[in-house]
């Protein structure tokens, strides 16, 4: 059964630490709550603002509030690990798997993949998230380890200076079209553009092996622009496809830019 709840508590006296305070009011043993919070579902809001609280043993000053979020299936999620492609120091490339997620809620952040980040290295090192991959695909993504470089690589994004392509495994025969293929169809009420680069029917399982490249990056746009065109990805249970047996076959296969610490062109691919 999913215990799932929030509580929201005000130190009335500086010093006593986060874990006593939570253990006070909640019903929680201790052992649960250090978990809980390891895993990024407390908040401390103070004078700083309202960030994740993770130490157990940080005493607190009068007046600060710590917020819990508590779900009990979140908590036991998990997810395959994530494998180092490249390790530049001022940033990361990594190999998300399928189930990682790019963002963690306020109910938690243990299977993301920066908190992947932040843990691997040693010591070890702040992790910023500069774009986002879905969590049923994998493949390539960038981790900033500090604000200066995560800022650059917004912008980089921003101005559309990232080459990505993507694999994708669709339904259907979608061998036969003419290269490259632009579909061009608004998402959202706002442009949004891929093109098909490669297009390989498989006759056996009456699949397309497709590389694209997308222009813009609107949610879901991969998926939703290959479904619309009556292709459906493999697995794609939210788009239409047919063969849900499978996980999603989607994954984010090759990254190129100029980087932007020393100004050279940097490419990493996924076979």
């Amino acid at each position: 059964m999913t215990e799932r709840f929030e509580k929201h508590i005000t130190a009335k006296e500086s010093g006593i630490t986060a874990i006593s305070l939570l253990a006070d009011n909640t019903p929680l043993s201790k052992q649960k709550l250090k978990s809980a919070m390891a895993n990024g579902a407390a908040w401390l809001e103070s004078q700083h603002g309202v960030n994740r609280i993770r130490r157990a043993k940080k005493e607190l000053k009068q007046g600060e509030t710590l917020h819990l979020y508590y779900d009990s299936e979140i908590l036991s999620q998990t997810a395959d690990p994530a494998n180092l492609i490249a390790d530049e120091v001022e940033y990361s490339i990594w190999n998300k798997p399928y189930g990682m997620y790019s963002q963690g809620s306020k109910w938690g952040d243990h299977c993301t993949i920066y908190r992947w980040a932040e843990k691997y290295f040693e010591p070890g090192r702040p992790a910023y998230l500069v774009h986002r991959l879905d969590r049923a695909a994998n493949g390539l993504i960038i981790i900033a380890h500090n604000k200066k470089t995560a800022s650059a690589f917004l912008e980089m994004f921003k101005q559309h200076a990232i080459k990505k392509h993507y694999r994708a495994i669709v339904e259907g025969d979608l061998g036969n079209i003419e290269l490259p293929f632009t579909i061009n169809a608004p998402l959202d009420g706002k442009p949004a553009e891929s093109m098909v680069l490669e297009a390989d029917f498989n006759t056996h399982g009456q699949t397309t092996t497709v590389l694209i490249e997308i222009k813009t990056g609107r949610k879901h746009q991969i998926r939703r622009h290959l479904s619309s065109t009556g292709h459906p990805i493999v697995g794609d249970r939210q788009y239409g496809a047919k063969d849900t047996s499978k996980n999603l076959q989607l994954g984010s296969v090759f990254l190129s830019f100029v980087c932007p610490l020393n100004k050279k062109l940097h490419t990493y691919t996924l076979s």
